[in-house]
């Protein structure tokens, strides 16, 4: 087994976050390390590819375990179940008023994870950070054209609702 682990604060509120890091359309916007087509559900079968600046990662067709506002997590696998298998998840946490952080993760099993991570664990961790970092500065800017946050008031209405 293998772990990556990588966080970020961020000068904007959860909803924000969480509304950028859902918005999967949106990302070839902001996001040059990954696409992701499909919705944030529980149950949902995710394509998750990478973007122009990932380097060498694969596509992976993960179906999502959690989504509830402030985690979405997925489980894929690469070819079949026990080769190359990684369960990823992105927290958003509160820290205060407008302010909140991003924690991205994931657990890696299989019997290939040592060949595996030992090609491209510090090409994937470098693509966690870069993925972080670009959503920070997406959220910010949000908040910076938006200073009352009614984008996140909506957001956090939106996933109460849900």
């Amino acid at each position: 087994m293998s772990d990556i682990r990588t966080s970020i604060e961020i000068d904007a509120p959860a909803g924000t976050v969480w509304s950028v890091l859902t918005d999967f359309g949106a990302y070839p916007e902001w996001n040059p390390y990954t696409r992701i087509e499909g919705e944030a559900q529980v149950g949902e079968r995710l394509r998750v590819s990478p973007g122009p600046e990932a380097g060498r990662s694969p596509t992976f067709r993960p179906r999502v375990l959690v989504a509830d506002g402030r985690e979405i997590r997925w489980l894929g696998h690469l070819l079949t179940p026990g080769l190359f298998d990684g369960e990823h998840s992105f927290v958003v946490e509160e820290i205060d008023q407008g302010r909140s952080k991003l924690t991205q993760s994931e657990t890696f099993s299989g019997i290939l994870v040592g060949p595996i991570m030992r090609f491209v664990g510090e090409q994937t961790e470098a693509n966690f950070r870069g993925v972080n970092e670009a959503l920070k500065a997406r959220a910010e800017s949000l908040t910076a054209d938006d200073p009352d946050g009614a984008d996140a008031r909506d957001a956090d209405e939106a996933n109460v609702a849900a």
